[in-house]
């Protein structure tokens, strides 16, 4: 556990600080599951830092040579400079509007990068950092093709999952080779591959097995989160191997080495050096020394990831800086869980998830809402689950009853007794002084939060000082008190000023915008520091001219919920239906076995549920011949009412079932649109009656 240095001692403690961003695959937009397991809670750190005064770097970019990248590519028809140019202005202009403060966002593609990590490499291979193995890889012949990573899929060894990719399972978020799954095929063709040789170059994690023993297990890591240090001591105590540095493909930073054609750097050695190479880019734009921020001790390295990444960057990464032997290492890497959204596993592929550009359009002007619900609801310690409901109480329950109602009640009273001029206070009653002095230990209490990464604790103490205001006004009642003791009342306001002016402070991390709004009501720029909080006597003088008020949050209604429930349906069928693959021709049959079938035009006259079965109906049905029941799994798509008089297909000479105890006398015959919706194989022509064979 850190101990915490009281906040009058911590002044004038500047420390550097480098924070870093996990780099989104740019293979499509970020949605609401990298916001609540990387940049938000990255976000609130290095706001936090920058406000207590320290020299923050805070820095991510895109991860454009990805394999990923190369499938989308394919599918979409195009190169991959053309996926990755699209998707790095689409991100980097969504964390830009959401009000992520990076001091640089990079991408893998530029120049400055590939000299970076084309050094570095080179720096470990001249030190014999690397073997170099000639190994069987899987290869796919008919596209002539090694398959790397996620070109490839099949059954993870550990956990079963049929759908593990060939560098990783996202069911038990091992790490893979693709050699490991069990049943492998091709991404590209669907092929069973074969194996071939292949040369590539390997990093030798068992080298560094002991310095990472050492460093991580012997060392001061146990104040990282359980989940991280779990992880990485299983994969020490599994005993560590070569991990290849480099791939067969087209697409990537080519191998700087002779006899390296057609190779290009492994994405997760390239990757994580995105970092420095940001780096770089910032200093040379801002006329600085980038150095001190990745190769002096006194500076704090922190990492900010989701758990599928804990490998890379507590075990790959540190050997890779180590055997460079100039970087500093991590100080902690405080990696999320996954976030869910209305109980499934959010998905790119499978079109389920909210994706942020599509937010800032449906939700104009309010970042802050989704910030402090992902953040209230972070996946810390577990996966947790995003629903639209929880993100309306959110907002409607917290921000909108405890924070905005205090600001809003705060204000006009200001404005309805004062003209919006701060009153001069009397004499501090015991509950004022006790709601002074609960004010002033606010900015410890956060603290001690955000500094050990425990955001959403940190959130909802935030939230407690919101409700310590409200709770005075509701005690002290200066709507009342007004009438009978106006020196009092101006006491009252005072005070509560106070913990408004506070709340604009404190609540910068989480809330930026909001932040920024109620220092625009208050008329304050940055007068108040997070520190000056608990030692200042007064945040708010007396005579100060505050502004008239504004609602910071805005109630959302029931019907705008349902939309977003609605576009989320429509958006998991129309991603089903594009994906949805025609079933092969059945075994061919004679003309005998079709004649067998007789098939009848009839109509439905009657129709009822099937007492206790969810998907049955009961119907009865004219075939031209008699009417008979029909039993038929539709009751999911169909009202009885609906089908009352529906003209079908009848499939009339089928030996009779039972089903729930009732005969069922024949089919109905029904097709599946792209949609997935049921319809009726319909002969609704003129001139067609009941009974009329079907030839």
């Amino acid at each position: 556990m850190r101990t915490f240095v009281p906040l009058k001692q911590k002044r004038n403690m500047s420390k550097r600080y480098t924070i870093t961003a996990a780099l989104p695959y740019t293979n499509g937009p970020i949605h609401i599951g990298h916001l609540a397991g990387v940049y938000v809670p990255a976000d609130i750190y290095a706001r936090y830092l920058r406000l207590t005064g320290n020299d923050v770097l805070f820095i991510c970019g895109s991860d454009e040579h990805g394999v990923p990248i190369t499938i989308k590519a394919k599918k979409e028809g195009v190169t991959p400079q053309d996926i990755v140019d699209k998707y790095h202005a689409i991100i980097k202009t969504s964390f830009e509007d959401f009000g992520v403060s990076f001091d640089n966002y990079s991408r893998t593609s530029a120049k400055i990068h590939h000299d970076t990590a084309s050094e570095f490499f080179t720096t470990l291979y001249d030190k014999g950092e690397f073997t170099e193995e000639i190994t069987e890889q899987l290869y796919d012949e008919e596209a002539n093709q090694f398959l790397a990573d996620r070109f490839v899929t099949g059954t993870c060894p550990k956990c079963g999952n049929e759908e593990a990719y060939g560098d990783q399972c996202e069911k038990c978020g091992s790490s893979l080779n693709a050699t490991d799954l069990i049943n492998p095929k091709s991404a590209i063709t669907g092929n069973v591959p074969t194996l071939k040789q292949t040369k590539h170059w390997f990093l030798p994690l068992d080298k560094h097995e002991d310095f990472l023993k050492e460093w991580i297990l012997k060392g001061h890591k146990k104040d990282w989160k359980p989940n991280v240090y779990g992880q990485v001591k299983s994969w020490i105590d599994d005993g560590l191997r070569p991990r290849a540095v480099t791939r067969d493909l087209d697409w990537g930073i080519p191998v700087p080495v002779e006899g390296a054609d057609g190779k290009v750097l492994y994405v997760w050695f390239d990757a994580p050096i995105g970092y420095i190479s940001s780096t770089k880019e910032w200093a040379a734009r801002e006329g600085k020394d980038w150095e001190p921020y990745w190769k002096d001790e006194d500076t704090t390295l922190v990492h900010f990831i989701g758990k599928d990444n804990i490998v890379f960057h507590c075990i790959i990464f540190p050997a890779m800086l180590k055997a460079e032997g100039s970087y500093i290492l991590p100080e902690n890497v405080p990696a999320n869980e996954f976030l869910n959204l209305e109980g499934n596993k959010l998905s790119t592929s499978k079109n389920w998830a909210v994706w942020l550009p599509e937010y800032l359009e449906d939700f104009p002007g309010q970042q802050d809402v989704l910030r402090y619900a992902l953040t209230a609801n972070a996946p810390e310690t577990k996966d947790n689950d995003f629903t639209w409901k929880d993100f309306q109480a959110r907002n409607n329950n917290e921000l909108v009853a405890i924070f905005g109602n205090f600001i809003n009640r705060v204000v006009v009273l200001t404005n309805k007794y004062y003209n919006g001029v701060i009153p001069t206070p009397g004499e501090f009653s015991q509950v004022d002084e006790e709601t002074l002095a609960a004010l002033k230990a606010y900015p410890s209490v956060i603290s001690s939060s955000i500094e050990r990464y425990r955001f959403r604790e940190g959130s909802q103490e935030l939230m407690n000082l919101a409700r310590l205001g409200n709770k005075y006004l509701a005690d002290e009642e200066p709507w009342k008190m007004i009438k009978v003791d106006e020196a009092r009342t101006q006491t009252i306001m005072f005070v509560a000023l106070q913990i408004a002016s506070g709340l604009a402070t404190l609540c910068e991390p989480y809330l930026p915008f909001t932040s920024a709004k109620l220092k625009g009501i208050l008329n304050i720029s940055d007068e108040n520091t997070w520190d000056s909080i608990a030692t200042k006597e007064v945040l708010l003088p007396a005579n100060h001219q505050i502004g008239k008020a504004e609602l910071l949050f805005a109630k959302i209604e029931d019907d705008t919920i349902q939309k977003q429930l609605d576009k989320l349906i429509a958006s998991k069928k129309a991603n089903e239906a594009a994906n949805k693959v025609t079933e092969p021709q059945k075994d061919t049959i004679t003309f005998d076995d079709f004649s067998k079938l007789d098939l009848r035009v009839g109509t439905i006259l009657e129709a009822e549920k099937m007492p206790k079965a969810k998907k049955l109906l009961v119907l009865k049905v004219d075939t031209g011949l008699d009417v008979r029941t029909i039993v038929s799994g539709i009751a999911e798509s169909f009202t009885p009412e609906e089908v009352i008089g529906k003209r079908v297909t009848v499939l009339v000479n089928l030996a009779p079932r039972a089903l729930r105890g009732v005969d069922s006398e024949g089919m109905i015959l029904m097709t599946e649109t792209a949609e997935g919706k049921l319809v009726f194989v319909n002969p609704d022509e003129k001139g067609v009656t009941n009974g009329l064979q079907i030839s």
